[in-house]
């Protein structure tokens, strides 16, 4: 058994006698990007790709995601900070702790963003990230990381955190990549998993909201692209004629109610409040009371579409409507249209990604509808599947939260020489 020796940081614990503990700035070079915000051009010659905290995923830098600089701005940058092969990045702005190894040549510049020198070195550079993703940095990040309208940190006080350090790691880092690449494969497969069954979701619906129960009920075609054949004794009609537009008054003391992508439509202080954007003005709000039908103006193509579980007020982004049909299987039959990208496709507009969804064009969207009891087998049969398909995908999740926590064990375990690499023996 190696000796240990006490580190002197609580938060490190013991470390074997061939350790040591040194600042950040002791075991690599430190700088960051610009923090000014350049002009923005089209990616084309002579322009270079400037990558920003939201260009940093999971460990992955997506240049192919970044904005573009022309090259006298790119070259005043990398004054300040020049990226190389296999340095490492991390956001300093907005979520602190997430590290990226560079592993392209191809230039580009930072901002808001730490830059790590790793001298040319793959395994310091990994080594470098492990230490950064480990509890001794989000510990010491809870300490320092200083809270705003963004969480930031501070050149100074990245380079004064303390880690172990020892002349063996590239063992480390051999045998974490090799841990972690299983353990990433397994959360890799889960995560397809979870893909197949959220598509299996969107097809039940589909299916039910467009071709009804019965497998063998006599079928014709709707005269609708994207409902195609729909059962013979269906009808189909006009928003305008089966909805009711409501516009109803704000009432002292009502919280602010937010239609999510996932299509839920509930009091925002329900869920987080990062990453919304609060208006300063509550100009043209409208009521919401629970049971309302909401489709969002702007995000109903991505599923932004529920009935609210809250009373409170809400943007006039949000239509909110009425209806003698049943919500849920309205609001079931447009949400299968927003799964198959049907609002897309009618969009008019030039923005990418979006669509327009205002009470007009709901107005105008031809609705099958099944009589009312049928209406509500589909939606009973919908709500039974999901119910069912919810709680295998919850399980799922929380198998890759258990396997991040074990990876996240794993690397404090080796990085502060808790555990022996095998091929120190």
């Amino acid at each position: 058994m190696r000796e240990m020796k006490d580190s002197g940081i609580d938060y490190i614990g013991e470390i074997p006698i061939n350790m040591t503990v040194v600042r950040l700035k002791n075991i690599v070079g430190i700088s960051d990007g610009t923090h000014d915000t350049p002009q923005y051009v089209d990616a084309g010659n002579n322009t270079y790709p400037l990558v920003t905290s939201k260009h940093i995923n999971s460990g992955k830098i997506e240049i192919d995601k970044a904005f573009h600089i022309s090259e006298n701005d790119y070259k005043e940058i990398i004054k300040r900070s020049r990226v190389s092969m296999y340095d490492v990045i991390m956001p300093m702005i907005g979520t602190i702790g997430n590290p990226a190894l560079v592993v392209t040549s191809e230039p580009f510049a930072i901002k808001n963003v730490a830059l790590l020198k790793c001298s040319g070195s793959y395994y310091l550079g990994r080594y470098v990230v492990y230490l950064l993703n480990s509890y001794v940095a989000q510990t010491q990040f809870e300490l320092v990381v200083q809270s705003g309208v963004q969480s930031f940190i501070s050149q100074e006080k990245l380079k004064n955190l303390y880690f172990p350090f020892t002349a063996n790691y590239k063992q480390i880092v051999d045998f974490l990549d090799s841990k972690c690449t299983e353990l990433d494969s397994i959360t890799s497969d889960i995560q397809s998993q979870i893909e197949t069954l959220e598509e299996y979701k969107r097809s039940v619906i589909t299916e039910a909201v467009t071709k009804g129960l019965d497998p063998d009920v006599e079928m014709r075609d709707s005269g609708v692209q994207w409902v195609g054949e729909m059962p013979t004794h269906w009808k189909l009609n006009k928003g305008k004629y089966i909805l009711k537009y409501l516009q109803k008054p704000v009432r002292e003391n009502d919280g602010v109610i937010t239609c999510f992508r996932d299509g839920e439509v509930t009091l925002r202080s329900n869920r987080r409040e990062d990453g919304f954007t609060m208006a300063d003005k509550e100009i043209g709000y409208q009521g919401i009371d629970v049971g309302d039908l909401v489709v969002h103006g702007m995000d109903g193509f991505a599923g932004a579409i529920g009935i609210s579980d809250s009373r409170g007020k809400a943007s006039p982004v949000l239509n909110v409507l009425n209806t003698d049909q049943n919500k849920q299987y309205i609001m079931y039959y447009l949400r299968s249209m927003a799964y198959n990208d049907v609002f897309l496709a009618l969009a008019t507009g030039i923005r990418v990604r979006s669509c327009d969804l205002r009470w007009n064009k709901l107005a105008e969207l031809l609705y099958p509808l099944p009589p009312i009891e049928e209406q509500q087998a589909i939606v009973q049969h919908i709500d039974s599947v999901l119910e069912r398909t919810n709680a295998i995908i919850a399980d799922k999740k929380q198998q890759i939260e258990t396997i991040e926590e074990y990876k996240k064990s794993l690397i404090f375990e080796y990085v502060t020489g808790k555990k022996e690499v095998p091929i120190w023996k």
